[in-house]
Protein backbone atom coordinates (compact mmCIF):
# COMPACT_ATOMS: atom_id res chain seq x y z
CA UNK A 1 0.00 0.00 0.00
CA UNK A 2 2.88 2.22 0.98
CA UNK A 3 5.62 0.61 -0.81
CA UNK A 4 9.04 1.49 0.69
CA UNK A 5 7.39 4.33 2.70
CA UNK A 6 6.67 4.09 6.77
CA UNK A 7 4.76 6.30 9.05
CA UNK A 8 6.02 6.98 12.06
CA UNK A 9 4.80 9.18 15.35
CA UNK A 10 2.88 8.64 18.35
CA UNK A 11 0.83 11.49 18.70
CA UNK A 12 -1.48 12.90 15.90
CA UNK A 13 0.63 15.95 15.10
CA UNK A 14 4.07 13.45 14.38
CA UNK A 15 1.62 11.46 12.33
CA UNK A 16 0.36 14.07 10.05
CA UNK A 17 3.88 15.31 10.10
CA UNK A 18 5.11 11.84 8.42
CA UNK A 19 2.63 12.11 6.04
CA UNK A 20 3.46 14.91 4.95
CA UNK A 21 6.60 14.62 4.58
CA UNK A 22 6.10 11.81 2.38
CA UNK A 23 3.83 13.44 0.22
CA UNK A 24 5.97 16.25 0.19
CA UNK A 25 9.50 14.21 -1.28
CA UNK A 26 6.97 12.35 -3.82
CA UNK A 27 7.48 8.88 -1.83
CA UNK A 28 3.59 9.56 -1.07
CA UNK A 29 1.96 9.76 -4.43
CA UNK A 30 -1.19 11.63 -5.11
CA UNK A 31 -3.82 9.06 -4.99
CA UNK A 32 -1.77 6.60 -3.30
CA UNK A 33 -4.09 4.19 -0.51
CA UNK A 34 -2.77 4.98 3.39
CA UNK A 35 -3.58 2.33 6.00
CA UNK A 36 -6.48 1.24 7.38
CA UNK A 37 -7.12 3.94 10.87
CA UNK A 38 -7.29 0.57 13.17
CA UNK A 39 -4.22 -0.95 11.14
CA UNK A 40 -1.73 1.96 11.52
CA UNK A 41 -2.63 2.48 15.37
CA UNK A 42 -1.62 -1.31 15.64
CA UNK A 43 1.39 -0.98 13.67
CA UNK A 44 2.56 2.15 15.92
CA UNK A 45 1.12 0.99 19.11
CA UNK A 46 -0.97 3.95 19.77
CA UNK A 47 -5.07 4.50 20.11
CA UNK A 48 -6.81 4.82 16.96
CA UNK A 49 -7.67 7.89 17.68
CA UNK A 50 -5.05 9.03 17.85
CA UNK A 51 -4.55 7.85 14.24
CA UNK A 52 -8.30 9.03 13.46
CA UNK A 53 -7.11 12.70 14.47
CA UNK A 54 -3.77 12.63 12.55
CA UNK A 55 -5.89 11.80 9.48
CA UNK A 56 -8.93 14.34 10.49
CA UNK A 57 -5.72 17.40 10.55
CA UNK A 58 -4.80 15.62 6.70
CA UNK A 59 -8.00 16.06 5.83
CA UNK A 60 -8.19 19.72 6.86
CA UNK A 61 -5.29 20.37 5.04
CA UNK A 62 -5.82 19.38 2.05
CA UNK A 63 -3.22 16.51 1.83
CA UNK A 64 -5.54 13.71 2.22
CA UNK A 65 -9.26 12.88 1.16
CA UNK A 66 -11.56 9.97 2.83
CA UNK A 67 -13.99 8.18 -0.08
CA UNK A 68 -16.30 6.38 2.63
CA UNK A 69 -15.40 2.06 2.16
CA UNK A 70 -12.37 3.14 -0.24
CA UNK A 71 -10.73 4.51 2.82
CA UNK A 72 -7.90 7.35 2.68
CA UNK A 73 -5.84 8.76 0.16
CA UNK A 74 -3.23 11.45 -1.04
CA UNK A 75 -5.02 14.03 -2.63
CA UNK A 76 -3.91 14.63 -6.15
CA UNK A 77 -1.58 17.60 -6.40
CA UNK A 78 -3.29 21.43 -6.36
CA UNK A 79 -3.50 22.80 -9.97
CA UNK A 80 0.35 23.95 -10.69
CA UNK A 81 -0.02 24.70 -14.21
CA UNK A 82 -2.71 26.84 -15.36
CA UNK A 83 -5.27 25.54 -17.82
CA UNK A 84 -4.68 28.70 -19.88
CA UNK A 85 -1.43 27.04 -20.54
CA UNK A 86 -3.25 24.58 -22.82
CA UNK A 87 -3.90 27.37 -25.22
CA UNK A 88 -2.07 28.02 -28.91
CA UNK A 89 0.55 30.65 -29.94
CA UNK A 90 -0.63 32.46 -33.20
CA UNK A 91 2.12 32.25 -35.10
CA UNK A 92 2.91 35.69 -37.64
CA UNK A 93 -0.21 34.95 -40.24
CA UNK A 94 -2.25 33.07 -38.21
CA UNK A 95 -5.66 34.98 -36.23
CA UNK A 96 -6.27 34.45 -32.83
CA UNK A 97 -9.56 33.17 -31.78
CA UNK A 98 -8.50 31.41 -28.57
CA UNK A 99 -7.40 34.41 -26.48
CA UNK A 100 -10.98 34.98 -25.34
CA UNK A 101 -10.31 38.85 -25.26
CA UNK A 102 -13.15 41.49 -25.75
CA UNK A 103 -12.77 43.90 -28.98
CA UNK A 104 -10.46 46.19 -28.14
CA UNK A 105 -13.01 48.39 -30.54
CA UNK A 106 -16.24 47.82 -28.26
CA UNK A 107 -14.61 49.26 -25.18
CA UNK A 108 -14.69 52.85 -24.00
CA UNK A 109 -12.19 55.56 -24.05
CA UNK A 110 -10.45 55.85 -20.44
CA UNK A 111 -8.39 58.86 -20.76
CA UNK A 112 -11.00 61.60 -20.04
CA UNK A 113 -12.75 59.49 -17.29
CA UNK A 114 -8.81 58.84 -15.60
CA UNK A 115 -8.28 62.68 -15.83
CA UNK A 116 -11.68 63.33 -14.02
CA UNK A 117 -11.34 60.82 -11.05
CA UNK A 118 -7.25 62.46 -10.80
CA UNK A 119 -9.04 66.14 -10.75
CA UNK A 120 -11.48 64.72 -7.87
CA UNK A 121 -8.80 62.86 -6.25
CA UNK A 122 -6.32 65.91 -6.37
CA UNK A 123 -9.28 67.44 -3.75
CA UNK A 124 -9.93 64.53 -1.64
CA UNK A 125 -7.33 61.82 -1.50
CA UNK A 126 -8.36 58.76 -0.71
CA UNK A 127 -6.74 57.57 3.18
CA UNK A 128 -6.58 54.70 5.48
CA UNK A 129 -9.61 54.58 7.71
CA UNK A 130 -11.66 55.30 4.96
CA UNK A 131 -14.90 52.72 4.18
CA UNK A 132 -13.56 50.48 1.73
CA UNK A 133 -16.07 50.55 -0.79
CA UNK A 134 -16.84 54.19 -2.85
CA UNK A 135 -20.68 55.26 -1.98
CA UNK A 136 -21.26 56.30 -5.67
CA UNK A 137 -19.85 52.68 -6.48
CA UNK A 138 -21.72 50.68 -4.13
CA UNK A 139 -24.93 53.28 -5.06
CA UNK A 140 -24.93 52.23 -8.43
CA UNK A 141 -23.68 49.00 -8.48
CA UNK A 142 -26.75 48.31 -6.32
CA UNK A 143 -29.24 50.08 -8.00
CA UNK A 144 -28.14 47.95 -10.92
CA UNK A 145 -29.01 44.54 -9.17
CA UNK A 146 -32.34 45.66 -8.00
CA UNK A 147 -33.68 46.39 -11.25
CA UNK A 148 -32.05 42.83 -12.55
CA UNK A 149 -34.06 41.35 -8.96
CA UNK A 150 -30.95 40.28 -7.90
CA UNK A 151 -31.92 39.95 -3.71
CA UNK A 152 -30.94 42.78 -1.36
CA UNK A 153 -27.37 42.73 0.45
CA UNK A 154 -24.72 44.90 0.99
CA UNK A 155 -21.89 45.26 -1.39
CA UNK A 156 -18.19 44.47 -1.59
CA UNK A 157 -15.80 45.10 -4.57
CA UNK A 158 -13.52 42.87 -5.50
CA UNK A 159 -10.14 42.36 -7.56
CA UNK A 160 -12.47 40.74 -10.73
CA UNK A 161 -14.80 37.43 -10.66
CA UNK A 162 -12.10 35.02 -9.65
CA UNK A 163 -11.03 36.80 -7.10
CA UNK A 164 -14.64 37.23 -5.41
CA UNK A 165 -15.44 33.66 -6.13
CA UNK A 166 -12.01 32.78 -4.14
CA UNK A 167 -13.19 34.58 -1.36
CA UNK A 168 -16.87 33.41 -0.81
CA UNK A 169 -15.33 29.35 -1.31
CA UNK A 170 -12.49 30.64 1.78
CA UNK A 171 -15.06 31.85 3.68
CA UNK A 172 -17.50 28.79 3.98
CA UNK A 173 -15.63 25.57 2.87
CA UNK A 174 -12.83 23.51 4.59
CA UNK A 175 -10.12 21.82 1.99
CA UNK A 176 -11.54 18.41 0.49
CA UNK A 177 -15.04 19.57 0.38
CA UNK A 178 -16.94 19.42 -3.11
CA UNK A 179 -17.78 22.22 -5.52
CA UNK A 180 -20.36 21.58 -8.26
CA UNK A 181 -18.56 23.28 -11.34
CA UNK A 182 -19.82 23.33 -15.11
CA UNK A 183 -18.87 21.10 -17.20
CA UNK A 184 -17.43 22.69 -19.58
CA UNK A 185 -16.52 25.54 -17.87
CA UNK A 186 -14.46 27.96 -16.67
CA UNK A 187 -11.17 27.09 -16.96
CA UNK A 188 -9.69 29.53 -14.36
CA UNK A 189 -12.54 28.26 -11.96
CA UNK A 190 -11.50 24.45 -12.34
CA UNK A 191 -8.10 25.32 -11.95
CA UNK A 192 -8.62 27.47 -8.58
CA UNK A 193 -11.21 24.86 -7.45
CA UNK A 194 -8.38 21.99 -6.77
CA UNK A 195 -5.28 24.70 -5.44
CA UNK A 196 -8.07 25.86 -2.79
CA UNK A 197 -8.29 22.18 -1.62
CA UNK A 198 -11.38 21.72 -2.84
CA UNK A 199 -12.67 18.89 -5.19
CA UNK A 200 -14.69 19.86 -8.62
CA UNK A 201 -17.59 17.89 -9.52
CA UNK A 202 -18.84 18.40 -12.80
CA UNK A 203 -22.03 19.22 -13.43
CA UNK A 204 -23.23 18.93 -17.39
CA UNK A 205 -24.69 22.26 -19.11
CA UNK A 206 -26.57 22.96 -22.46
CA UNK A 207 -27.79 25.79 -23.80
CA UNK A 208 -29.87 26.98 -21.26
CA UNK A 209 -26.89 26.78 -18.41
CA UNK A 210 -26.12 23.62 -16.07
CA UNK A 211 -29.07 20.35 -16.07
CA UNK A 212 -31.20 20.38 -13.09
CA UNK A 213 -30.90 16.28 -12.71
CA UNK A 214 -27.04 17.19 -12.50
CA UNK A 215 -27.02 19.45 -9.87
CA UNK A 216 -29.03 17.54 -8.39
CA UNK A 217 -27.00 14.87 -8.64
CA UNK A 218 -23.86 16.95 -7.46
CA UNK A 219 -25.65 18.03 -4.42
CA UNK A 220 -26.62 14.84 -3.31
CA UNK A 221 -22.88 13.35 -3.84
CA UNK A 222 -22.07 15.94 -1.45
CA UNK A 223 -21.40 19.16 -3.01
CA UNK A 224 -21.05 21.64 -0.59
CA UNK A 225 -21.18 24.71 -3.03
CA UNK A 226 -22.55 25.18 -6.42
CA UNK A 227 -20.66 28.14 -8.77
CA UNK A 228 -23.34 29.05 -11.86
CA UNK A 229 -22.90 31.31 -14.50
CA UNK A 230 -25.91 33.41 -15.27
CA UNK A 231 -25.09 34.50 -18.80
CA UNK A 232 -22.44 34.58 -21.68
CA UNK A 233 -21.23 31.10 -19.84
CA UNK A 234 -17.68 30.33 -21.12
CA UNK A 235 -16.68 28.50 -23.03
CA UNK A 236 -20.45 27.57 -24.51
CA UNK A 237 -22.38 31.20 -24.53
CA UNK A 238 -25.21 29.56 -22.45
CA UNK A 239 -27.07 31.44 -20.56
CA UNK A 240 -29.78 30.42 -17.92
CA UNK A 241 -33.54 31.36 -18.96
CA UNK A 242 -36.97 31.57 -17.00
CA UNK A 243 -37.97 28.26 -17.20
CA UNK A 244 -34.19 26.80 -16.08
CA UNK A 245 -33.82 29.12 -12.97
CA UNK A 246 -37.27 27.92 -11.77
CA UNK A 247 -36.32 24.28 -11.85
CA UNK A 248 -32.84 25.31 -10.51
CA UNK A 249 -34.27 27.07 -7.75
CA UNK A 250 -36.59 24.12 -7.30
CA UNK A 251 -33.33 21.60 -7.00
CA UNK A 252 -31.92 24.23 -4.52
CA UNK A 253 -34.75 24.96 -2.12
CA UNK A 254 -34.18 20.96 -1.41
CA UNK A 255 -30.64 21.89 -0.70
CA UNK A 256 -31.04 25.15 1.81
CA UNK A 257 -27.34 24.42 3.27
CA UNK A 258 -25.12 24.72 0.04
CA UNK A 259 -23.61 27.32 -0.80
CA UNK A 260 -24.37 28.96 -4.20
CA UNK A 261 -22.33 31.75 -6.39
CA UNK A 262 -23.90 33.43 -9.19
CA UNK A 263 -21.07 34.78 -11.77
CA UNK A 264 -22.45 37.34 -14.10
CA UNK A 265 -19.54 38.40 -15.77
CA UNK A 266 -21.64 38.96 -18.84
CA UNK A 267 -23.05 41.84 -17.86
CA UNK A 268 -22.62 44.61 -20.35
CA UNK A 269 -22.25 42.63 -23.20
CA UNK A 270 -25.64 40.62 -22.91
CA UNK A 271 -28.86 41.15 -24.11
CA UNK A 272 -30.42 38.84 -22.35
CA UNK A 273 -33.03 39.36 -19.58
CA UNK A 274 -31.13 38.05 -16.16
CA UNK A 275 -32.27 34.96 -13.99
CA UNK A 276 -30.38 34.86 -11.38
CA UNK A 277 -30.36 32.38 -8.86
CA UNK A 278 -29.24 34.02 -5.59
CA UNK A 279 -31.45 33.92 -2.34
CA UNK A 280 -32.29 30.48 -3.17
CA UNK A 281 -30.21 28.84 -0.47
CA UNK A 282 -29.57 30.19 2.84
CA UNK A 283 -25.91 31.15 2.31
CA UNK A 284 -25.27 32.58 -1.22
CA UNK A 285 -22.96 35.01 -3.35
CA UNK A 286 -23.72 37.39 -6.34
CA UNK A 287 -20.50 38.57 -8.46
CA UNK A 288 -20.38 40.79 -11.51
CA UNK A 289 -17.77 41.89 -13.61
CA UNK A 290 -16.62 45.13 -15.21
CA UNK A 291 -13.90 43.14 -17.36
CA UNK A 292 -15.61 42.53 -20.65
CA UNK A 293 -17.50 46.01 -20.98
CA UNK A 294 -14.87 48.24 -19.82
CA UNK A 295 -12.05 46.67 -20.16
CA UNK A 296 -10.02 43.19 -18.17
CA UNK A 297 -7.63 45.71 -16.66
CA UNK A 298 -9.92 47.76 -14.23
CA UNK A 299 -9.40 44.81 -11.98
CA UNK A 300 -12.83 45.24 -10.62
CA UNK A 301 -15.97 43.39 -9.77
CA UNK A 302 -18.86 43.97 -7.50
CA UNK A 303 -20.17 41.53 -4.97
CA UNK A 304 -23.18 40.99 -2.71
CA UNK A 305 -24.71 37.90 -0.85
CA UNK A 306 -26.13 37.26 2.72
CA UNK A 307 -25.10 39.18 5.44
CA UNK A 308 -22.98 36.46 6.84
CA UNK A 309 -21.22 35.71 3.33
CA UNK A 310 -20.43 39.26 2.58
CA UNK A 311 -19.28 39.53 6.33
CA UNK A 312 -16.71 37.31 6.24
CA UNK A 313 -15.41 37.90 2.88
CA UNK A 314 -15.30 41.72 3.86
CA UNK A 315 -13.30 41.02 7.03
CA UNK A 316 -10.91 38.15 5.52
CA UNK A 317 -10.44 41.04 2.76
CA UNK A 318 -9.88 44.06 5.60
CA UNK A 319 -6.70 41.97 6.98
CA UNK A 320 -5.07 41.64 3.59
CA UNK A 321 -5.32 43.83 0.94
CA UNK A 322 -7.65 46.09 2.83
CA UNK A 323 -9.53 47.74 0.01
CA UNK A 324 -10.15 47.26 -3.82
CA UNK A 325 -8.46 50.46 -4.90
CA UNK A 326 -11.37 53.48 -4.32
CA UNK A 327 -9.50 55.21 -7.71
CA UNK A 328 -10.69 52.39 -9.94
CA UNK A 329 -14.21 51.86 -7.89
CA UNK A 330 -14.52 55.84 -8.91
CA UNK A 331 -13.51 55.31 -12.61
CA UNK A 332 -16.22 52.49 -12.95
CA UNK A 333 -18.62 54.38 -11.30
CA UNK A 334 -17.90 57.68 -13.59
CA UNK A 335 -18.31 54.88 -16.85
CA UNK A 336 -21.63 53.38 -14.92
CA UNK A 337 -23.10 57.19 -14.26
CA UNK A 338 -21.83 58.73 -17.94
CA UNK A 339 -23.61 55.82 -20.52
CA UNK A 340 -19.86 55.26 -21.79
CA UNK A 341 -20.95 51.72 -22.70
CA UNK A 342 -24.02 51.02 -24.57
CA UNK A 343 -24.72 47.12 -23.37
CA UNK A 344 -27.49 46.73 -26.24
CA UNK A 345 -24.66 48.07 -28.83
CA UNK A 346 -22.31 45.93 -27.52
CA UNK A 347 -25.02 42.94 -26.90
CA UNK A 348 -26.00 42.96 -30.96
CA UNK A 349 -21.99 43.71 -31.88
CA UNK A 350 -21.08 40.42 -30.85
CA UNK A 351 -24.21 38.75 -31.27
CA UNK A 352 -24.23 39.70 -34.99
CA UNK A 353 -20.84 37.77 -35.11
CA UNK A 354 -21.66 34.70 -32.72
CA UNK A 355 -24.71 34.26 -34.22
CA UNK A 356 -23.41 34.50 -38.24
CA UNK A 357 -21.03 32.00 -37.16
CA UNK A 358 -23.31 29.38 -35.10
CA UNK A 359 -25.88 29.84 -38.36
CA UNK A 360 -22.80 29.42 -41.40
CA UNK A 361 -21.47 26.38 -39.39
CA UNK A 362 -25.18 25.29 -39.28
CA UNK A 363 -25.25 25.30 -43.11
CA UNK A 364 -22.69 23.33 -43.30
CA UNK A 365 -23.70 20.76 -41.31
CA UNK A 366 -21.45 21.26 -37.78
CA UNK A 367 -22.78 22.08 -34.49
CA UNK A 368 -22.04 24.51 -32.29
CA UNK A 369 -22.92 26.47 -29.28
CA UNK A 370 -23.16 30.40 -28.62
CA UNK A 371 -26.70 31.86 -27.17
CA UNK A 372 -24.72 34.92 -25.54
CA UNK A 373 -21.90 36.16 -25.16
CA UNK A 374 -18.69 36.68 -27.59
CA UNK A 375 -17.74 32.48 -27.88
CA UNK A 376 -18.92 29.73 -29.70
CA UNK A 377 -18.20 26.12 -28.47
CA UNK A 378 -17.74 23.82 -31.18
CA UNK A 379 -17.99 19.58 -30.27
CA UNK A 380 -15.49 17.89 -32.38
CA UNK A 381 -14.19 13.93 -32.33
CA UNK A 382 -10.64 14.61 -32.22
CA UNK A 383 -9.48 18.36 -30.58
CA UNK A 384 -6.07 17.95 -30.65
CA UNK A 385 -6.35 17.23 -34.22
CA UNK A 386 -8.84 19.59 -34.97
CA UNK A 387 -6.58 22.57 -33.30
CA UNK A 388 -4.11 21.67 -35.54
CA UNK A 389 -5.87 21.12 -39.04
CA UNK A 390 -7.39 25.24 -37.60
CA UNK A 391 -4.15 26.34 -37.50
CA UNK A 392 -2.79 25.24 -40.60
CA UNK A 393 -6.16 26.73 -42.20
CA UNK A 394 -4.73 30.19 -40.28
CA UNK A 395 -6.58 30.48 -37.43
CA UNK A 396 -5.63 29.72 -33.48
CA UNK A 397 -8.38 28.53 -31.44
CA UNK A 398 -8.64 27.12 -27.28
CA UNK A 399 -8.64 23.26 -26.92
CA UNK A 400 -11.40 22.19 -25.24
CA UNK A 401 -8.56 20.45 -22.43
CA UNK A 402 -8.85 23.63 -20.97
CA UNK A 403 -12.44 23.93 -19.89
CA UNK A 404 -13.40 20.27 -19.37
CA UNK A 405 -13.22 17.39 -16.95
CA UNK A 406 -16.18 14.67 -17.98
CA UNK A 407 -17.75 16.89 -20.78
CA UNK A 408 -17.20 15.45 -24.48
CA UNK A 409 -14.34 17.33 -26.84
CA UNK A 410 -14.83 20.51 -28.38
CA UNK A 411 -13.18 23.91 -29.41
CA UNK A 412 -13.76 27.21 -28.33
CA UNK A 413 -13.97 30.20 -30.51
CA UNK A 414 -13.99 33.91 -29.85
CA UNK A 415 -15.99 36.15 -31.96
CA UNK A 416 -14.36 39.41 -30.67
CA UNK A 417 -12.10 40.17 -33.81
CA UNK A 418 -14.40 38.63 -36.34
CA UNK A 419 -15.31 40.63 -39.59
CA UNK A 420 -18.28 39.53 -41.40
CA UNK A 421 -16.44 38.79 -44.48
CA UNK A 422 -14.06 35.97 -42.03
CA UNK A 423 -17.32 34.16 -41.42
CA UNK A 424 -17.81 31.98 -44.55
CA UNK A 425 -14.00 31.35 -44.55
CA UNK A 426 -13.94 30.46 -40.67
CA UNK A 427 -16.80 28.16 -41.02
CA UNK A 428 -15.26 26.32 -43.89
CA UNK A 429 -12.01 25.69 -42.09
CA UNK A 430 -13.86 24.52 -39.26
CA UNK A 431 -15.96 22.48 -41.06
CA UNK A 432 -12.69 20.45 -42.33
CA UNK A 433 -11.38 20.08 -39.22
CA UNK A 434 -14.54 18.77 -37.24
CA UNK A 435 -14.75 15.06 -36.83
CA UNK A 436 -17.81 12.86 -35.58
CA UNK A 437 -19.23 14.24 -32.52
CA UNK A 438 -20.77 13.34 -29.20
CA UNK A 439 -23.48 15.72 -27.84
CA UNK A 440 -23.09 18.24 -25.41
CA UNK A 441 -25.78 17.30 -23.35
CA UNK A 442 -24.31 14.16 -22.16
CA UNK A 443 -25.88 14.42 -18.41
Amino acid sequence: MLGEYRIVGRRASEIAASVESGVGSGELEPGQALPPMRELADRLGVNPNTVAAAYRTLRERGVIETAGRRGSRVRPRPASTARGSLGVEAPEGVRDLGAGNPDPGLLPALGDVFAAVAKEYARQPGMYGEAPVDPEFAALARAAMDADGVPAGPVVATSGSLDAIERVLVAHLRPGDAVAVEDPGWGSLLDLVPALGLRPVPVAVDDEGPLPDAVEHALNAGARALVVTDRAQNPTGAAIGAGRAVELRAVLAGHRGVLLIDDDHGHGIVDLPLHPLAGATDRWAFVRSVAKAYGPDLRVAVLTGDPVTVDRVAGRQRLGPGWVSRLLQRTVAHLWSSGAVDPGEVARAYAKRRDGLVRALAERGVEAHGRSGMNVWVPVGDETGAVARLLHSGWAVAPGARFRMAAPQGIRLTVSSLAESDIGPLADAVAAAAGPVKPLNYG
